[in-house]
């Protein structure tokens, strides 16, 4: 029996979209801001940059790979790559973001090497005023003071490996990929530990030499993603908290408002994604 055709727009919705290097054409300058909100399911080719870059989102999750890791970007979050490293930007679902670039000098400062850094909320709210402003690059010496004390800020991030870190371990790896195919599955990690044949004791010491967090750390992070790419549709916050496996939508909310710092119908409300049009 032949199988059902899938239809037209879930076929179209699987089509990966390239996209032109977000700086290509722009005369270079020590500090320099972009901005762009890009559609579901595109990428950007594999770059390779002189300078240093922060890639902050607005709203949405951004992907960047580095060779075989992976780094995730929710919003509070940016990822940093340092000059002269390969890597390839993607999105699932549609992200608003703007990209920092610092030449040689500014970078020195910065990690080393690609990391996640957790945004504190001073710099969060100086990229958003500077991407208000338009202002690609510092035109005057007010501006070229908020973007210095931007860098300054940015120099004491805390980073992270990456915000949703894996293991490849043998008994941890499972429960993390049977989590990430279906977060609302309502097991503690002493019940994992029997699923996989482990104990609760030495699940939780992996999950602090491989993730760096608890187990509850993780699968937090993991439904707040998921949330993130669910409150772009029209689904009601009460579905949503049942999908993801909470008993109720209050619990849900009180997680999302806690890491968020607004509630998900709130942060629904701003549709960020109209105002950090490119510009």
């Amino acid at each position: 029996m032949p199988s059902a055709r899938q239809p037209k727009s879930a076929r179209q919705a699987a089509v990966r979209r390239e996209l032109p290097a977000l700086f290509d054409g722009l005369a270079p300058q020590p500090l320099h801001l972009r901005g762009a909100t890009i559609d579901a399911h595109s990428f950007y080719p594999l770059l390779r940059h002189q300078y240093g870059e922060l890639v902050y989102s607005f709203s949405g999750v951004i992907e960047i790979t580095v060779g075989a890791r992976h780094f995730l970007a929710p919003p509070h979050h940016g990822v940093w790559i340092p000059p002269g490293v390969d890597h390839v930007g993607a999105s699932r679902d549609e992200v608003s973001f703007s990209a920092l670039c610092l030449d040689a000098g500014y970078s020195e400062a910065m990690p080393a090497e690609p990391c996640t850094l957790a945004i504190a909320p001073l710099p969060r709210q100086l990229l958003e005023t500077l991407h208000q402003r338009h202002a690609d690059y510092p035109r005057d010496a007010a501006e070229l003071r908020l973007f210095q004390v931007l860098v300054d800020e940015l120099r004491q991030s805390q980073p992270q490996e990456s915000y949703l870190p894996m293991s490849e371990d043998a008994q941890l790896g499972p429960v993390l990929r049977a989590l990430q195919q279906d977060p609302a599955i309502e097991r503690s990690l002493q019940q994992w530990a029997e699923v996989v044949h482990s104990t609760e004791r030495t699940l939780s010491r992996r999950c602090q030499r491989d993730l760096g967090m608890s187990f509850s750390e993780w699968t937090q992070r993991l439904r707040l993603l998921r949330a993130l790419s669910l409150l772009q549709g029209r689904r009601s916050v009460h579905a949503i908290a049942l999908d993801l496996g909470y008993s109720s939508a209050s619990a849900f909310i009180a997680m999302f408002q806690r890491r968020m710092g607004v509630t998900p119908e709130a942060f629904r409300r701003k549709s960020p994604a109209s105002s950090y049009r490119s510009h």
